[in-house]
């Protein structure tokens, strides 16, 4: 309803009772638009959406899906392993803490009972993640509906596609200890440089500390020497300029199965919890029937289009976004009380981060005065009751007064950001 003759003062009185009045047009054309109140409900239903799911170990895709289009499209990083990473540093601390003031304790393993369908914390996360971005969603849009994709690796035939029958019952390790093995596999010299004759140590290829695994796919021969030098280096920082050693290494050693058995212990989790969200229906779906839908629709690879094709596309699909929302998960700091240095030894007088005057660490905040003025969307780092605050710019921090912070976005435990 438009009214061409609307008086100043009767918008303003509509205004002062509530009703929306929008400014239509310039000069002497200009009229008021009457919109309607905007707390009555609508009697118009939405069209349905629905939301697809492709979970992962590292990145879980998301997408919002209405008819045929694709509206919506998000991609979950996880934090699965600095989960772990920082349970391991815990129980090292806890471990060396009760050796040193405590008498010897027999250990007590019969009251270690777990609970039924019991995940460590670092493949629980996964779940919780993917649940609160379910929860999310449906709060702002009409979500009628769910497919996921209900993945199943067979990890014995990822490493061997002949396996069968018997064979699934016997490792690669079937009449053999491991150092015999790994002898005979690397021919009793050093996998870096080529020793013999030398005391040979077990390796880790991919370390321990970046999320190597005691799989003996992981692990090679190497002299004291270059054991010590590598350290906690990737292969392929520690021989960057033997690039023809790289290959042969990798070539003997298999690709990890860390991922896919991260993924095939959330999956049924993920999928009861699905179900407590009481949306119905829920489609499930296999891997290949997703890539057979995004080869069909010559999509490219990425998780959001992964989720958008694992459902129904029997009408088609289209694609009206270019890129994908990238959600990282940050975590909320450490509950640890006693945090410890590089080097394993408490550090004396350290305390937790705490809120100054509202603001937090992880706040999204953009500067509006003194020289760093015009810097936008970039984290909190570091919060101090003196009222200067350290914020990371690229590769620098920079320390800016909060009088002189505008908050965009408040910590919220993730970190947001397009491809």
């Amino acid at each position: 309803m438009v009214l061409n003759n609307l008086g100043v003062q009767e918008c303003q009185s509509r205004m002062m009772r509530k009703c929306h009045v929008r400014f239509v047009g310039e000069g002497d054309t200009a009229t008021y638009a009457l919109l309607p109140d905007l707390k009555k409900s609508v009697n118009d239903l939405p069209r349905p959406i629905e939301i697809r799911i492709d979970p992962g170990s590292k990145t879980t895709g998301i997408a919002l899906v209405q008819e045929t289009q694709v509206i919506w499209g998000a991609e979950l990083i996880h934090r699965g392993q600095a989960i772990k990473s920082r349970l391991e540093t815990r129980r090292a601390v806890r471990r060396n803490r009760r050796n040193r003031k405590t008498r010897y304790r027999q250990p007590r393993f019969l009251n270690r009972v777990r609970p039924k369908g019991w995940l460590p914390p670092s493949l629980q996360h996964r779940v919780l993640t993917t649940m609160t971005w379910v929860s999310r969603l449906r709060k702002l849009a009409p979500i009628q509906s769910i497919a996921f994709e209900l993945v199943n690796f067979d990890t014995q035939k990822m490493q061997n596609p002949e396996i069968s029958g018997v064979e699934y019952q016997q490792g690669e390790l079937q009449g053999y200890e491991v150092r015999e093995y790994l002898l005979e596999k690397w021919n009793r010299k050093c996998a870096y440089c080529g020793s013999e004759n030398l005391p040979l140590q077990v390796e880790h290829i991919s370390p321990r500390a970046k999320g190597g695994t005691h799989r003996v796919s992981n692990l090679c021969l190497a002299c004291e020497k270059c054991n010590i030098k590598k350290g906690t280096q990737d292969l392929k920082d520690f021989l960057k300029k033997k690039p023809e050693i790289i290959k042969i290494i990798m070539s003997q050693a298999k690709v990890s199965l860390k991922d896919a058995a991260a993924v095939n212990a959330t999956k049924s989790a993920l999928f009861q919890a699905l179900k407590t969200t009481a949306i119905e229906p829920i489609y499930v779906g296999r891997g290949s029937l997703t890539k057979f839908n995004r080869t069909n629709l010559k999509f490219p690879k990425a998780h959001w289009i992964d989720a958008a094709c694992c459902g129904d596309v029997s009408q088609g699909l289209t694609l009206t976004i270019n890129q994908p929302l990238l959600i990282k998960a940050m975590g909320w700091g450490s509950r640890q009380v006693v945090q410890t240095d590089k080097y394993g030894f408490p550090r004396p007088g350290y305390k937790p981060k705490k809120k100054v005057k509202g603001w937090n660490s992880g706040d999204i905040v953009s500067v509006i005065d003194g020289k760093h003025q015009g810097v936008k969307c970039k984290r909190i780092k570091t919060t101090r009751f003196k009222g200067n605050f350290d914020i990371r710019v690229n590769d620098s921090v920079i320390s800016v007064s909060r009088n002189q912070l505008k908050p965009v976005h408040r910590n919220d435990g993730y970190n947001y950001s397009f491809a």
